[in-house]
């Protein structure tokens, strides 16, 4: 009974917690979040698009899998990205794995703290640890992309196939 209240009051300041972040709300799934208002490719990387310029990064879902991330390989400024194709890499304790763009688009700018602190990815995907910024050449290509339900329900379809 002492542990199912523990763990009734805690899952409530959890939830109080994150309702208190200024930006969005998460839809926990197991030990990972998906953050309401992102778009999500089905490779793992999600898009916050802002005016004129998207933000892109791994999710808590992908970095949760590779493990401690200790290497990061971004692109430079002022190159461009295409939809569904490598613009870097992310290397973890168990393994590199190529990272993906979910649009196309100019380069505009990199995060380049994940070269000195590339665990930034892991304590803060979605903030601290995003990887560049990118001009949209063609912003339709969001529509394409999973909100956080769909990609919430994706990831749960895939852990649940392996």
């Amino acid at each position: 009974m002492a542990l199912r209240t523990w763990a009734s009051s805690t899952a409530n300041a959890l939830r109080l917690a994150s309702a208190t972040r200024p930006h969005f709300s998460p839809l926990s799934r197991c030990f990972s979040s998906v953050l309401d208002g992102l778009k999500y490719a089905n490779s793992h990387e999600w898009v916050k698009h802002e005016g004129s310029v998207a933000t892109i990064g791994i999710t808590d879902h992908a970095q949760d899998h590779l493990g401690e991330v200790v290497f990061v390989e971004l692109p430079d400024t002022g190159g461009s990205v295409t939809k569904a194709t490598g613009f870097g890499a992310v290397e973890s304790v168990k393994a590199t794995s190529d990272v993906n763009s979910p649009i196309s688009g100019e380069i505009v700018e990199v995060n380049t703290n994940l070269n000195k602190t590339p665990g930034l990815i892991n304590s803060s995907p979605y903030e601290d640890g995003w990887m560049i910024k990118v001009k949209p050449s063609n912003p339709s290509e969001l529509e394409s992309l999973m909100g956080a339900k769909e990609y919430t329900k994706f990831c749960e379809e895939e852990d649940a196939a392996h």
